[in-house]
């Protein structure tokens, strides 16, 4: 089950690489149905905020408390501190991570607050985001620089 769900949170990170955006993206589900898509869109919307997961969670709007208890969020890579936060905000009791070899969110932040971390070692998810940092030298670590880089590059 969580493999089709990822499948569809690659597709949006596909979709921010085709924009010319990091590929990360991310879906929430909700009784095993999409409710949400999001990807990043730092680069395309000259944002500091925009995160798949943020974007995700943007775009489901008019979700109550009882609803996002209900929710998983998909990611293709660990999340960082400010989307962990929002997660942890939002009350997302599970979050599915492609791979987090690449970069390590934080993690810790949600297991410390009884989220449920599941991860998946997808290596699409990490052959995605490392052919990117690849073929964009400079691009990630300019990202990075803009918040003191609170996520490892690995």
């Amino acid at each position: 089950m969580h493999q089709r769900f990822m499948e569809e949170a690659i597709k949006e990170a596909e979709i921010s690489l085709s924009e010319g955006g990091v590929p990360i993206g991310a879906v929430i589900v909700k009784d095993d149905e999409i409710i949400s898509r999001g990807h990043n869109r730092l680069i395309q919307n000259d944002s500091v905020i925009l995160h798949a997961e943020m974007d995700a969670i943007e775009n489901a709007k008019g979700l109550n408390y009882e609803d996002y208890r209900k929710c998983t969020l998909y990611t293709t890579l660990s999340p960082c501190p400010m989307c962990s936060g929002a997660v942890l905000l939002y009350n997302i009791p599970k979050v599915v991570i492609g791979d987090n070899t690449t970069l390590m969110g934080a993690e810790k932040l949600l297991k410390d607050n009884d989220v449920e971390v599941i991860v998946l070692d997808d290596d699409r998810c990490r052959e995605l985001f490392e052919r990117f940092v690849k073929e964009n030298p400079g691009v990630w670590e300019k990202e990075l620089a803009k918040v003191g880089n609170t996520t490892e590059l690995k």
